[in-house]
């Protein structure tokens, strides 16, 4: 079968396996050309035809990317924001986006504070305590509108917030496994002012065009901020205009349009 196969390959060089060839010695490097190629013509006829791979099952890692397709429950009369209203959040984002670009060379080169001791990418615990406080991971406070950052406060207890000088250092995979883990605490939790700050600022580093990870992530964010939206009692309730920005950027930057709000 072999020699069939060479008979129909042109040969790049005019030169035939002599009688010798036997004798050569694969161990030993060539002394000339043309024992190098009566070398290499040896080792191709010793080579099987066929070579199946030995895999262990047990080591191969499943790989698998859920993307749904589902949408996102629609908004309570009067609840849903105006087309204007989510193409101004749109521009403000787009804007945030290219600074924190343009600038992120100069704040990931800002030293941290000594109390800011960021996780490990695979410490999904400590990234909770993290972005979202002691009280809120222990689940010791209920949804209240924080005052503006005080430097005194323990951020230890309530959260470090996504300062510049925080997120400029995280590169897209931990980009990525931070929305994963806050997204995943978010699906059988209430929403804080704490978790809206970190999305925003996340969805802010998050690169384009979208991996099909991130894709499936920010889908299912949009979907669970529509889900408690639909809880909501009073238009006053101040959760509202969070989960409808997030919901606008999902959908309308990030162009997942079969999840936007539409006009009443």
């Amino acid at each position: 079968m072999k020699s069939d196969v060479e008979d129909l390959m042109p040969r790049l060089l005019p030169f035939e396996v002599g009688d010798g060839t036997q004798d050569f010695d694969l161990n030993e490097p060539p002394r000339n050309p043309q024992e190098y190629l009566r070398q290499v013509q040896l080792e191709a006829s010793l080579c099987p035809e066929v070579v199946v791979a030995q895999i262990d099952p047990k080591k191969l890692k499943k790989q698998t990317v859920n993307v749904s397709v589902a949408g996102c429950q629609a908004a309570p009369e009067g609840f849903s924001p105006s087309l204007r209203w989510q193409q101004q959040q749109v521009g403000n984002f787009s804007d945030v986006r290219q600074s924190i670009t343009k600038h992120r060379n100069h704040w990931s080169s800002q030293s941290l504070d000594d109390n800011v001791l960021m996780p490990k990418l695979t410490d999904e615990e400590g990234w909770k305590r993290f972005c979202l406080g002691e009280k809120v991971y222990l689940g010791t406070s209920a949804y209240e509108t924080d005052p503006d950052p005080d430097p005194a406060l323990d951020y230890s207890k309530v959260g470090f917030p996504p300062f510049l000088t925080i997120v400029s250092r995280l590169n897209q995979a931990t980009v990525s496994a931070v929305l994963e883990i806050l997204i995943s605490w978010f699906e059988e939790r209430d929403f804080v002012p704490q978790l809206g700050r970190w999305l925003y600022a996340l969805l802010a580093c998050l690169e384009k065009p979208l991996l099909p990870e991130a894709h499936s992530l920010i889908r299912q964010l949009a979907r669970r901020c529509a889900q408690l939206r639909t809880t909501l009692e009073r238009q006053e309730d101040e959760r509202l205009p969070a989960l409808n920005l997030l919901i606008c950027l999902v959908a309308r930057y990030f162009e997942q349009n079969d999840l936007a709000d539409q006009q009443e």
